[in-house]
């Protein structure tokens, strides 16, 4: 399968259960998905897929900046691939804690439609936008926040 079809079969997988977890969070089927993390395991698979065949992960870029951006021009289209199904399993992921969370807390349901939004577009501004309705509807501490 070309790189090309695989970034939009893993594009296509996520799809569902960001759907779900904004229109049917407390659906049978939505926690099914949020507490196997199959869709996550899955991109995950792809990714060391991609990852191995890439050829050997030179670790040691991680350290810088000018590393990271080694890798990605001149690792091709398996490497941005890998890193773009991390962006999508690690946002689906951060989308699955506001969920949780939110019920636990019971923070009402369409306070955290924006931040889910935000988490699939934007993992990290996502997941800060829920931090704060959190602390403004739990007046908890920030310092108490754990995902």
């Amino acid at each position: 399968m070309s790189p090309e079809a695989v970034f939009k079969l893993a594009n296509m997988l996520v799809l569902p259960q960001w759907l779900l977890m904004v229109f049917a969070p407390r659906w049978i089927v939505t926690r099914w998905l949020m507490n196997s993390y199959s869709i996550p395991v899955c991109l995950a698979v792809i990714y060391v897929m991609y990852l191995v065949s890439s050829g050997p992960v030179d670790f040691a870029a991680f350290g810088s900046l000018p590393g990271v951006k080694n890798l990605f021009a001149t690792g091709g289209d398996g490497v941005m691939l890998a890193g773009w199904v991390h962006y999508l399993a690690f946002d689906l992921v951060a989308g699955t804690v506001v969920v949780r969370d939110s019920q636990e807390k019971a923070i009402p349901h369409w306070l955290i439609v924006l931040p889910l939004f935000f988490c699939f577009m934007l993992g990290p501004v996502g997941l800060l936008l829920y931090w704060l309705i959190r602390v403004v509807r739990t007046q908890v501490k920030p310092a108490s926040f754990a995902l």
